[in-house]
């Protein structure tokens, strides 16, 4: 495949000065050679479609003086492969910037899933947190609660035995009073039984 190629190249270097000649007295092929120039010459589709490019080439190479018969016929050859090449430069040129399009949007989707996994990872810190706290605030309330209960318990306890000990003292104080009303009693009978 190479080996053709460079034939084929070597060729027209050697056909490039009489070519060229023909050319400048040539209209239709100094048109399709501006053509082909042009695509060279533009960036977005400069070093693509290199065998297509070098067909046209040879077939204005092979274009024949415009007094042969088989001119049109060569001409309309050699219109379809400049065609042909330019279509296939703009062909590859768009399907890079397609790829390199595809390639951003792969890029900028991979981002966008890292920073969505980024906030996801701050939202769940921010839930852990918030949970914490909750269940911290929970645990700090039920203490109070238990110690409130406690102390409950206890003045319950205290308020028990305080009424325990009144209870007694209540007890004992009537008790005496008994005692001292039974004691008088006695007294005033025995008063009563000594004038």
């Amino acid at each position: 495949m190479a080996r053709p190629f460079a034939i084929a190249l070597a060729a027209a270097l050697l056909l490039a000065p009489a070519a060229h000649a023909q050319q400048q007295e040539d209209p239709d092929r100094q048109r399709l050679t501006l053509r082909l120039q042009a695509l060279e010459a533009d960036p977005a589709t400069r070093g693509f479609a290199s065998y297509e490019r070098l067909q046209a080439r040879q077939a204005l190479e092979a274009l024949p003086s415009p007094s042969n018969r088989r001119r049109a016929d060569a001409l309309q050859v050699a219109e379809w492969r400049v065609e042909t090449a330019e279509l296939a430069a703009r062909t590859e040129g768009v399907r890079r910037q397609i790829d390199q399009l595809d390639r951003e949007r792969s890029d900028l989707l991979v981002e966008a899933s890292r920073r969505e996994a980024a906030r996801a990872r701050a939202e769940a810190e921010r839930l852990r947190i918030q949970a914490q706290i909750q269940a911290e605030e929970t645990q700090r309330l039920r203490l109070a609660a238990e110690s409130e209960a406690t102390a409950r318990q206890e003045a319950e306890t205290v308020l028990e035995g305080v009424s325990s000990r009144e209870a007694a003292r209540l007890r004992a104080a009537r008790q005496r009073e008994a005692e001292l009303a039974r004691q008088e009693a006695e007294l005033l009978r025995s008063l009563e039984s000594n004038p």
